[in-house]
């Protein structure tokens, strides 16, 4: 940051600036404020201020590289978070560029587009602006945050390459969140899901979920080679998501799961693996039936369509909550089959930790949310036992009978 000061000459206050040679040597310069001394001192001191942001300026457009800046001082905003997004191919997984892409190819274009604003020109009540609108059109504080995120980080690599002197986005207030609330089935609840999952043809993907609590693109990523038969267990190192890329909607198909906690091997129940086998011999048949209709490209794979067609993680989800609309069940999403699990195991007296392996969490923080909720339950129904009933007993003899209920 330039520093300077004021100085008196002739009557008149000057600014001198302390600017400096390529060798490191002080090379003050005076510069006429153009106020007298006598009445004018506040002027001249903002005069002074305004000396040395211009100079600042001018020193840092100086040490750009000229064919970079002139490049790119003409170009629009939404233009270059579309350059900057071309060039994150290959630089992240595709799911997360396909989260860049539906962000930035959609309303962000199309806003910045028609306001005609240049990158260098960018401020940060024009960023606000548009963040207000979203507000306006009735998406969540985590979806603008999904907006602010990719901003912020094209600005980052604008400021890097030295074409704009400081990202915009940073100086904007925090965006809040409404946390998600997670819903969960009962024991009860689950078996009864079970039982009605049989009739539908969501029922392996359903069942497999809701008995290891896996994600949804680990269900449908499970192949024959991750289930040991013998050894009865079942691995899980592949998903399977969908997404747009580049306009065309396709699976996206991944050798490794969410985190290494991720990667996981679970014993394969004997219940599970009767249904598995139940399964093979499915395919065989409507294999027969389809004949040389049958797709054969995902025979790999446990969870298929009757034509030999992948499942589709949209397809299950919407099935799922259909199942649910015409047999009367409490709603949740195909993801609370996860948290049921988890919910489950902890109230079954499961270590936390333990039930963070088999969820696959690289955050044990994310598994304690189900005991924080179970435990905290179960002092609640302890004291207002103690209470309600007016037990006669000693201390002691309470404090054993809240230890036992937690």
């Amino acid at each position: 940051m330039i520093t300077g000061s004021l100085q008196k000459k002739k009557g008149l206050y000057y600014a001198v600036l302390n600017l400096y040679d390529d060798y490191g040597k002080r090379k003050p310069k005076w510069i006429p404020t153009g106020y007298t001394i006598k009445g004018n001192k506040k002027k001249a001191e903002e005069k002074l201020e305004q000396f040395k942001i211009e100079y600042e300026q001018k020193s840092k457009i100086q040490l750009r590289d000229p064919n970079i800046y002139d490049k790119y001082k003409n170009i629009l905003f939404c233009d270059y978070m579309l350059e900057w997004l071309e060039k994150q191919k290959g630089k992240v997984e595709q799911t997360t560029y396909i989260g860049y892409e539906q962000v930035i190819k959609g309303r962000l274009y199309k806003y910045f587009k028609a306001k005609k604003i240049k990158l260098v020109d960018l401020k940060p009540k024009h960023i606000q602006d548009f963040f207000d609108l979203l507000f306006a059109e009735g998406l969540s504080g985590n979806t603008v945050k999904h907006y602010r995120a990719n901003i912020s980080k094209a600005l980052k690599s604008a400021v890097i390459t030295e074409i704009i002197d400081s990202n915009p986005a940073t100086k904007l207030e925090s965006i809040k969140t409404k946390e998600y609330t997670a819903d969960y089935y009962t024991q009860d609840e689950l078996l009864n899901l079970m039982e009605i999952i049989k009739t539908t043809p969501i029922e392996l993907p359903v069942v497999i979920a809701g008995v290891y609590g896996l994600r949804r693109e680990e269900v449908i990523g499970i192949k024959w080679n991750a289930i040991d038969f013998k050894a009865k267990t079942l691995t899980i190192r592949h998903t399977v998501g969908r997404g747009k890329i580049d306009g065309v909607t396709q699976f996206i198909f991944k050798d490794r799961a969410k985190s290494d906690s991720g990667y996981r091997t679970l014993p394969l129940f004997d219940f599970i693996a009767d249904l598995l086998n139940s399964y093979k011999d499915k395919y065989e048949e409507y294999k027969k039936f389809y004949g040389n209709t049958y797709c054969n490209d995902y025979k790999d794979y446990i969870c298929l369509m009757e034509n030999g067609e992948l499942m589709k993680p949209g397809y299950v989800t919407q099935t799922f909550s259909k199942v649910l609309d015409s047999n009367n069940l409490r709603h949740i999403r195909l993801h609370d089959l996860r948290h049921s699990c988890g919910t489950l195991l902890i109230q079954n007296g499961v270590p936390v930790k333990d039930i963070q392996i088999w969820l696959g969490h690289s955050n044990f923080q994310t598994t304690l949310r189900y005991a924080h909720a179970d435990i905290e339950n179960k002092r609640i129904s302890a004291s207002v036992i103690s209470d309600k009933l007016a037990l006669d007993v000693k201390e002691t003899k309470k404090e054993q009978i809240t230890e036992l209920a937690i």
